[in-house]
């Protein structure tokens, strides 16, 4: 049985659940899992987002959840001009990608002194997303849940050595989701937890042998 947000939806600036407020929110979490504001986003639309996506405003609902927008703030319409005014540039192009959503954005994150974060979601209606692809590799959540992903070597031991430090934290396990681009190359957790994962936490992630790179998605920054 859904909830009242199914037969409602999002609280927004409209016109589309999809093409706006899934849009914002694919922007603010590529946002996050990028870390900071990019200095420099290209942006690939596919199917109904590139048919379609101008007239209902997806191309600026993406570029205000790079800016830290949410789906009802009134600024998005504007977002265009406040990207520049923030320094980020920004460049959209129309890409097919072979069995994508109908409404997915293939985006491109730089930023001075950082390494690129390439990622692929969709707006699945209602406001709900779904990330499909990080940095090339496939993945598969709705960024609605505490979320760590820890990126690293495709070699044994390091699922039992990050799941140890969450337990010293007393940081709880809601699901595991595990993904690799080969094998002996590179490997995706998507570890969904209860509660918020500390800064030093990370940090000590981080530093473990055969880590790559850790992010930590709270929900309580897009609420």
């Amino acid at each position: 049985m859904g909830n009242i947000f199914d037969i409602i939806g999002p609280v927004m600036v409209g016109p589309s659940s999809s093409h706006t407020a899934g849009a914002v929110k694919i922007g603010n979490i590529a946002r996050q899992l990028f870390g900071e504001q990019p200095a420099k986003a290209t942006i690939y639309l596919h199917g109904s987002f590139a048919a379609t996506g101008k007239g209902h405003g997806t191309d600026k609902a993406l570029v205000a959840g790079l800016l830290g927008m949410h789906p009802d703030d009134l600024s998005i319409p504007e977002s265009f001009e406040l990207a520049k005014k923030a320094g980020m540039d920004f460049t959209f192009k129309e890409k097919e990608i072979k069995d994508a959503h109908p409404n997915t954005a293939l985006m491109v994150l730089e930023g001075e002194g950082k390494k690129a974060l390439e990622i692929q979601a969709s707006s699945t209606g209602g406001g709900r997303i779904r990330i499909n692809k990080l940095d090339g590799v496939e993945v598969n959540f709705r960024g609605e849940s505490n979320t760590l992903i820890v990126y690293n070597v495709d070699s044994p031991g390091h699922v039992s050595a990050v799941a140890n430090v969450l337990f010293q934290k007393q940081i709880n396990i809601a699901t595991v989701q595990l993904y690799r681009d080969k094998r002996g190359g590179q490997a995706v957790m998507v570890i969904e937890v209860d509660q918020d994962i500390p800064e030093n936490a990370v940090q000590w992630l981080e530093h473990l042998e055969g880590i790559i790179k850790v992010t930590f998605l709270n929900v309580a920054d897009y609420e």
